[in-house]
């Protein structure tokens, strides 16, 4: 392969390549590695990623005694901060089967404020500190004067603990993330804030941040629902690719807030619906009207409903094509059912899944199938049903919920614990590539040919081989003779790429020392 600035001019076989070697200014031998485009993670959150990354880590605590020693040490090694920040508790894999209770957690940081997230982020543990940076937080929705909070409660709790993050520890945050999605071979991602999840300032600065610094390409969504063009004109002003990513519909199913049709397994309730088909409507439309991506959160199956309702009225106000055209997204898709892939399908609409999810917390003893159910959690994430229907995919972590890790999001895809939901290794790859890219509207990205840009990176070595869900996958496609690209072997077990070098738009952003 040759570049030239910023683009592949050529490539070839390596008997051709010889004939460039005297005119460029410089020749990287591979040794054997591996050159792929440079991943896309369609889903993230980089402040929140930075901050796990160099904060209180909690997503490998074994169980809540643990999560509570780690907590009080953190609070004992971080005696300046004003607001004591944590992320990835999750109750359903710890012995004790709960959250962390107030008190516990009063006792832990000897009484100053704390905010720690679940997993999931859709939910969160505090301490009484940081409820009294909070006025009027216990007649919000979703407050529970000992336990979790979430919806309008959790928000709340959210933007007063952010609030005490300076715009220094902030960059820096961002700076980590960053160079971390870097080093996993990331050359863009699309970052997903909101009013509900972060700021404005955090949005614009992260933008600018990436634009005046080597690394990943960022392309920001800001999830708002428009009543007018004023507002549409207002995000585009942020710099936002589009207006939405995490514009709420519904909840997550670990924290219950999933919307579903009918009740959850675990709890005599449906989960919480924020926006209604009426308001997804009217985004959708105003969107497609001014040409402007739009985008929504739903997991539950009703909320993905209430998607699906809302695009078929704006494609009825403003035509199929224009909405199909503009390739609006929904992040997660998770509860989906044949009539709504069918409409996906038939929108357009660009489903952005986390693979992850379901290595996490699928198959019959998983969280998923506790809260819904062995035989409905059985339907989660429908990869190639989707895929069969032309329903466009890609992929991405929703960081720091689960961690940047490509490579380990194509072997979740392909080795996808219900075996009917499998895809290949090659889809889910070029789905974790070029279908970042084309979700932003650029089809000439994401892929190594002539006249592309030049995002790629180089990984170690190993064999190379094609990797098909099952025997129901045509056998040409798994025959050397097809063509059909090899892969590495991601068999589960075995160890994934490492990235030795990531490069964006012809500049390396990314070295492994030694490598």
């Amino acid at each position: 392969m040759v570049v030239d600035g910023g683009t592949v001019a050529w490539v070839g076989s390596e008997g051709a390549a010889d004939s460039f070697a005297d005119g460029v200014d410089t020749v990287v031998q591979l040794d054997g590695a591996l050159v792929t485009p440079a991943f896309t993670d369609a889903h993230v959150h980089t402040t929140a990623t930075g901050l796990a990354l160099t904060g209180l880590d909690l997503s490998d605590a074994a169980s809540l005694a643990e999560a509570l020693d780690r907590t009080a040490a953190h609070a004992a090694a971080h005696p300046g901060d004003r607001v004591l920040l944590g992320h990835g508790w999750d109750e359903t894999r710890w012995p004790e089967r709960r959250a962390p209770s107030r008190a516990e957690l009063d006792a832990a940081t000897g009484g100053r404020p704390l905010y720690l997230t679940r997993t999931d982020v859709h939910s969160a543990v505090v301490s009484s500190a940081l409820l009294e940076l909070v006025p009027g937080v216990a007649g919000e929705p979703g407050y529970d004067p000992a336990g979790p909070l979430t919806r309008d409660a959790h928000h709340a709790a959210r933007r007063a603990a952010y609030a005490a993050v300076t715009p220094g520890q902030r960059a820096d945050a961002q700076r980590t993330a960053l160079r971390h999605a870097a080093s996993r071979g990331i050359g863009a991602l699309h970052e997903c804030g909101g009013p509900e999840i972060s700021s404005e300032d955090d949005l614009t600065g992260l933008l600018a941040l990436a634009a005046a610094e080597p690394g990943p390409r960022v392309f920001g969504y800001w999830a708002e629902a428009a009543r007018s063009a004023a507002d549409l004109d207002r995000i585009l002003a942020l710099g936002a690719t589009g207006a939405g990513g995490d514009l709420f519909v519904d909840g997550s199913l670990g924290s219950h807030t999933a919307c579903l049709h009918a009740p959850y397994d675990d709890a005599p309730h449906s989960g919480v619906a924020h926006l209604d088909a009426e308001t997804v409507a009217r985004h959708l439309t105003l969107c497609t009207e001014h040409g402007v991506q739009a985008g929504f959160h739903a997991i539950g199956d009703a909320a993905i409903s209430t998607v699906v309702e809302g695009a078929r009225a704006a494609a009825a106000a403003t035509g199929v094509e224009r909405v199909r055209a503009l390739r609006h997204r929904v992040e997660h898709a998770e509860l989906m059912t044949a009539a709504t892939i069918a409409a996906f399908a038939e929108f357009g609409l660009v489903a952005s899944v986390q693979p992850a999810f379901d290595a996490a917390w699928g198959g019959s003893e998983g969280m998923y199938a506790r809260r819904l159910g062995a035989e409905r959690a059985a339907s989660l994430n429908p990869y190639a049903a989707m895929t069969r229907a032309g329903v466009p995919l890609v992929l991405g972590s929703d960081s720091p919920v689960t961690p940047l890790d490509p490579w380990g999001a194509v072997r979740a895809a392909a080795f996808h614990r219900t075996p009917e939901h499998r895809i290949s290794a090659r889809a889910a790859f070029n789905a974790h590539t070029r279908g970042g890219w084309r979700a932003v509207g650029r089809d000439d990205a994401g892929v190594l040919v002539p006249g592309a840009p030049a995002h790629y990176a180089v990984w170690t070595g190993g064999d190379l081989v094609v990797q098909a869900p099952d025997e129901r996958v045509a056998n040409w496609s798994t025959d050397p003779r097809s063509g059909t690209p090899g892969l590495p072997d991601l068999t589960p077990g075995r160890p994934l790429p490492t990235a030795l070098r990531t490069v964006v738009d012809g500049r390396t952003v990314h070295a492994r020392p030694n490598g």
